[in-house]
């Protein structure tokens, strides 16, 4: 993002406060802006004093938000059809504050759908990485960020950075998996379909991003949110910067700063991760911004908080999130020059992107379209269409005897369990409160589909008289990361002490990973009481023990939380409508007490606990499907600096099939011990009825091969049962080539 001639004329006339103030985001929106009795909105009075203060705003966080913790409902909050008036409102009060006529950025959560009264919903990451389908997701993307414009929205702040690699960490759902490359394609195609190929998108229907958290914060240890990341440089590398470095390729604007420390660095005072590795070795030219409170946590540090500000901007922060510390930059950039050419370079960074999203209204540059009504109502419905096939896709079978139902069949259905009739249990966390009736519950969405048939709900354990009859028992089991309005929330929004329901979600970490309450007393008392099929359907956020519900279950259905359309999506696959083909994207462990456990470790995990010999319960990349297909012709061949890897995939029915289509990599041969498996490269196809469908990768020799392995590598490939062996192309020394000294023993 090269930095425009306006820009730099406009920092030149900037004072030193007015500089300090673009870097400065303290306030909460929601609370910025109020109804004005004469009609309308009109800024409040918390609003008015920090545009004094400043003469101008760098950013305003929320200003849309409605949930818990903001307090904003239906009854007081910001209604769609407000959303322009309230936009323009803001950015012409910003404007006339200051004597250059400079916007403010507004920034509002987006991590699966705007967190926004009549926000469209996705499904949450962990379950759309379940579809392994990064095109689908940019139309998503796309869509949510056309509604985030049509609402004067610049900055969305969505997670995509995490791995899971502890299930007891609350965000979990926040994360596209455990895997580093599933979760950098995804974390690609959220970038490219929010900004536009080459960022084209950005002040033009689209909206720029500022991707959470850079970095490692899913490996926290013992699954604790934010503390410290116990890792080494290399893993670190190889596992929590490759979605990063995916995000800079495609264009990101933003990135935030994680809460956690690696190594004892915080990531908001990390200069090697902030600068060393994102600016100059990626060439990242776009903003960083702090997590919430995150620099005036540096205190701990530093011992005070206008060390924490200097300590945060030396790093690289740019954009600080509700601080008081970076208002202290103001004494400590007159106190020392160097701080104060930090400021101008963190301040350059802001007012480039505002030049590019039409803020710096004095400066001659284009000037972004405003709010538009029509064109939010219009994103809206493609959101919530590109949400129900999102819905679809997240749906894993891990076990199956007896699906598809025919619904011809079933007379009587008894439908038990905590998430029968739960709503809220299926959109996960940062998400506002809906419109009564907008989603259905699995019951509702269960008697839509079977209005001849008698669905019994009862709640708690089904009683003798509720199975009398019956030809089938769902049970929807998991957990939730529902929010109450009742809810303790710390100065983050995190939920604080003990969730009134939620568990999962920011704030809520969990010692064990069974299934909450007594959901596997359920399952075992209506096993032993039924006398017909029992299909468990898992609605949750992380990976639960499921070990209990396998035993007992005739089929079992992961769905993640897979959004409003949600129970349409799982009752369609229950009765044949729709084929579950996704493969979970994490490991789902056997015993609580064997995680963390992922797919791409060292060393394995069998064998090695007394009482789990076997911890793993479903692997990572696992899925079973109604309908076969089959996979055979593996070949690999081994170029100058690529690989080439073809398998094909046979249909033998006599309906298109979806399949996914994972390449897993064992590599030898190098300098370190070798993880068991890697995932090397993946797809999502359809195959025509009775057809064959050749799947073709090129893939960089770097990512096939060990590294520093030279003639000692050997990869071992593998696509399901199938199995190829390569090793790098023979290359003859040629007249500008080095011969070597010798060969190292």
């Amino acid at each position: 993002m090269p930095t425009a001639e306006p820009v730099e004329r406009l920092l030149a006339k900037l004072s030193l406060r007015e500089k300090v103030g673009q870097l400065n985001q303290r306030l909460y929106g929601w609370q910025a802006v109020e109804r004005d009795p004469r009609g309308g909105f009109r800024l409040t009075g918390l609003a008015r004093a920090e545009l004094d203060r400043w003469g101008g705003l760098g950013a305003l966080y929320g200003v849309f938000r409605a949930d818990a913790w903001s307090g904003r409902t239906w009854a007081d909050g910001i209604r769609p059809e407000e959303r322009a008036e309230v936009a323009a409102l803001v950015q012409d009060e910003v404007a006339r504050a200051g004597d250059h006529r400079i916007g403010v950025l507004l920034s509002e959560e987006a991590p699966h759908g705007h967190q926004a009264l009549g926000g469209r919903l996705l499904p949450t990451n962990l379950a759309v990485a379940a579809g392994w389908d990064p095109d689908l997701l940019t139309e998503a993307a796309a869509a949510v960020a056309a509604e985030l414009a049509a609402s004067g929205v610049h900055l969305a702040l969505v997670s995509a950075l995490d791995l899971l690699r502890d299930p007891r960490w609350g965000r979990a759902e926040e994360c596209f998996g455990e895997d580093p490359l599933l979760a950098a394609e995804l974390t690609r195609a959220l970038v490219i379909g929010m900004q536009g190929a080459d960022r084209g998108a950005v002040g033009r229907g689209g909206v720029a991003i500022v991707l959470k958290h850079l970095a490692a914060q899913g490996e926290a240890v013992g699954g604790r949110n934010g503390q410290s990341a116990v890792i080494g440089r290399r893993d670190l590398r190889e596992l929590h910067l490759p979605a990063a470095r995916a995000a800079v390729e495609a264009g990101a604007l933003g990135f935030m700063a994680a809460y956690n420390d690696i190594d004892g660095v915080p990531c908001c005072a990390n200069r090697d991760l902030l600068t060393g590795f994102l600016r100059d070795e990626c060439g990242f030219d776009g903003i960083v911004m702090a997590d919430g409170l995150a620099v005036d946590r540096l205190t701990a540090m530093t011992g005070d908080p206008a060390g924490a500000a200097v300590a945060a901007l030396e790093a690289g922060v740019d954009l600080s999130l509700w601080d008081e510390s970076f208002a202290l930059l103001e004494a400590a950039a007159m106190a020392d020059p160097r701080v104060a050419g930090l400021v101008d370079a963190a301040c350059r960074r802001v007012l480039t992107l505002k030049h590019r999203a039409g803020l710096l209204g004095d400066t001659g540059g284009e000037v972004a379209p405003g709010p538009h009504r029509e064109a939010l109502t219009l994103a809206g419905r493609t959101t919530d269409g590109l949400s129900r096939r999102l819905a679809r896709q997240s749906l894993v079978l891990l076990h199956n005897t007896v699906l598809p139902l025919e619904p011809r069949s079933l007379t009587k259905v008894v439908l038990a369990g905590p998430n029968a009739r739960d709503i809220t249990a299926l959109l996960g966390d940062y998400v506002p409160p809906l419109p009564p009736g907008s989603a259905p519950g699995l019951d509702l969405a269960l008697r839509q589909a079977l209005p001849e048939a008698e669905v019994v709900c009862p709640s708690g354990i089904p009683t003798a008289a509720d199975l009398s009859g019956a030809d089938l028992v769902i049970l929807a089991l998991g957990g939730t990361s529902h929010r109450t309005y009742a809810e303790e929330f710390a100065a983050n929004g995190a939920i604080a002490g003990q969730a009134a329901t939620a568990t999962a979600g920011e704030g809520v970490d969990l010692a064990g990973l069974a299934l909450p309450g007594d959901q596997d007393d359920l399952v075992a008392a209506v096993r032993a009481r039924a006398g017909c099929p029992v299909v468990a359907v898992v609605i949750a956020g992380r990976p639960h023990v499921l070990t209990g519900v396998l035993a007992h279950a005739d089929a079992l259905l992961w769905a993640g939380y897979p959004g409003p359309h949600g129970s349409h999506a799982i009752v369609d696959a229950l009765l044949g409508g729709y084929e579950p083909v996704g493969r979970l994207p994490f490991t789902a462990p056997s015993h609580p007490g064997a995680v963390p456990v992922r797919h791409n470790d060292r060393h394995p995990a069998g064998g090695v606990y007394q009482d789990a010999p076997e911890p793993v319960l479903f692997p990572f990349g696992h899925g079973l499907r109604y309908r076969p297909v089959r996979f055979d012709r593996l070949a690999a061949e081994a170029r100058a600096g690529t690989v080439r890897v073809s398998v094909e995939v046979a249909n033998p029915g006599d309906a298109p099939a979806e399949v996914v289509v994972p390449l897993f990599g064992r590599r030898t041969g190098g300098r370190v011990l070798p993880r068991l498996r890697e995932l090397l490269a993946f797809r999502r196809v359809t195959v025509p009825a009775g057809a064959r469908t050749a799947v073709v990768w090129d893939l960089p020799a770097a990512r096939c091969f060990a590294e520093d392995a030279a003639d000692r590598a050997r990869t071992d490939l593998y696509v399901a049962d199938l199995h190829e062996s390569i090793r790098p192309a023979v290359h003859s020394p040629g007249p500008a080539d080095p011969l070597p000294d010798s060969e190292e023993s």
